[in-house]
């Protein structure tokens, strides 16, 4: 028996017309002189980096969306993500579907707690080098603890709402799904995108983490070094006659 809620019918478009109606979608959205800025995967994986990686990874532990998820990967990976853009604490998107226009896509991701922030800029602050490493988009293991353990800076479900404009009553559709495995692919090119995406201003940021290091070394700079060499007759030490 057919039922008024059920859509598990609808007949899915193939890759074949996904591809199409978006190939259609960017020529018209050029022909207006709109910048899309759509998500290409070049090969079988979404994401590369450890950014990229991480973040899907995070997504796929969200118990509550895994039905969606698969279709979700489908389409990001025929390019039906034609428009993505990540702005403080918000992503917009639009995504093709069965109809030629596609579906307008808003994604809010709740910004990080002061004391979250307070961590992360602690732990980078210890190390100038774990902050260029951010900057650079290079992960630095000293701080995987606090990205992805228990309470990290990944974004769990309940921090994350969104809105498609698409008929799917489902609580994540597959349009709402590829935005956010887009997500990791542009994480890709841009590591620091998590930070605006978390509310992080990220000039600040670097600004505070300097600063920090900069007191700690002022402030030490009248102790002497553990490291120093006192009064040791450095003949015994390298053995020099």
């Amino acid at each position: 028996m057919a039922r008024y809620w059920d859509t598990t019918n609808y007949p899915q478009p193939t890759d074949e017309e996904l591809k199409a109606n978006a190939k259609a979608t960017a020529k018209k959205a050029a022909d207006k002189g709109k910048e899309f800025h759509p998500i290409i995967i070049s090969g079988r994986t979404i994401a590369k980096s450890w950014w990229g990686k991480a973040w899907c990874d995070n997504l796929e532990r969200y118990a509550d969306y895994d039905t969606r998820l698969p279709r979700g990967r489908r389409y990001v990976k025929t390019g039906a993500v034609v428009d993505l853009q990540i702005n403080k604490g918000k992503i917009l998107a639009r995504v093709q579907g069965t109809r030629k226009t596609p579906y307008k896509i808003e994604i809010r991701i709740s910004p990080l707690s002061e004391q979250q922030i307070e961590r992360i800029t602690d732990r980078c602050g210890t190390k100038v080098e774990n902050l260029a490493k951010l900057l650079d988009g290079d992960f630095p293991t000293e701080l995987k603890e606090i990205f992805i353990g228990e309470g990290g800076l990944f974004p769990k479900s309940r921090e994350i709402s969104f809105n498609c404009s698409c008929p799917d009553w489902a609580v994540m559709c597959k349009h709402v799904a590829a935005t956010l495995y887009g997500v990791g692919a542009r994480l890709d090119e841009d590591p620091l995108l998590f930070f605006s995406l978390r509310g992080v201003d990220t000039d600040r940021f670097v600004n505070v983490v300097i600063d920090n290091r900069c007191e700690t070394m002022l402030a030490n700079i009248d102790k002497p070094s553990s490291r120093i060499l006192n009064n040791i007759d450095l003949s015994e030490i390298f053995g020099i006659c």
